[in-house]
């Protein structure tokens, strides 16, 4: 006995299904950043095997002359930390279309990175060594500058997230666009949390 098919009808069952797959595939942009996440985690990686092998071969490590105020640098670092949260739940009033409250949360994790950054920018300025008096401090400005500057990056893409706030409506990309940025702020986090325990906890 075969089936009847009505005119119109038939077809429909299908559609809900590719319409499913197609909502379940991944943004491209959130796979390109997570790809650009996997080289600057490659990048850190070198920086970290540097760090273990000069110290490795040094009979003292720290040199003498390059103290550190680590209870500060450990402040900071709850600080920035602390951003990774906001960051998220801005994220997720974004995509609830809760417009006020994502921009509240963005502009705290903003003030929060930039409270770290000023943070760094004092510290480099009053420690005993500078990059040219040893190793470590060629490599305590090294590691730590190139995370200051993921840091300023992020920074500036926040800004930018606020710009796309400030509209009463969204555009379709906005939402990838959001979880791109709060990829990329997670990760700093991650990276700092390793160069802290270099650099403040290890020495």
């Amino acid at each position: 006995m075969t089936d009847i098919v009505v005119p119109g009808q038939g077809q429909p069952s299908v559609a809900p299904a590719a319409s499913h797959a197609k909502q379940e595939r991944p943004q491209l942009l959130a796979v390109g950043v997570i790809i650009w996440l996997g080289s600057e985690f490659m990048f850190f990686s070198g920086l970290f095997a540097a760090f273990f092998t000069i110290r490795a071969h040094a009979t003292v490590w720290p040199p003498p002359g390059t103290k550190l105020d680590t209870y500060q640098a450990l402040a900071f670092t709850f600080v920035l930390l602390a951003s990774s949260p906001t960051m998220q739940l801005g994220v997720w009033a974004q995509e609830r279309g809760e417009r006020a409250k994502a921009r509240a949360w963005i502009v705290i994790s903003f003030l929060l990175g930039a409270a770290f950054v000023a943070n760094q920018a004092y510290e480099w300025k009053t420690l005993p060594f500078r990059p040219s008096t040893n190793a470590y401090g060629s490599l305590f400005y090294l590691m730590s500058g190139l995370h200051g500057l993921h840091v300023i990056l992020g920074l500036v893409a926040m800004i930018f997230l606020l710009i796309r706030l400030s509209g009463p409506k969204g555009d379709p990309g906005e939402t990838p666009v959001f979880q791109a940025v709060s990829y990329y702020w997670h990760f700093v986090d991650i990276v700092w949390i390793a160069l802290f325990s270099c650099l403040f906890l290890l020495s």
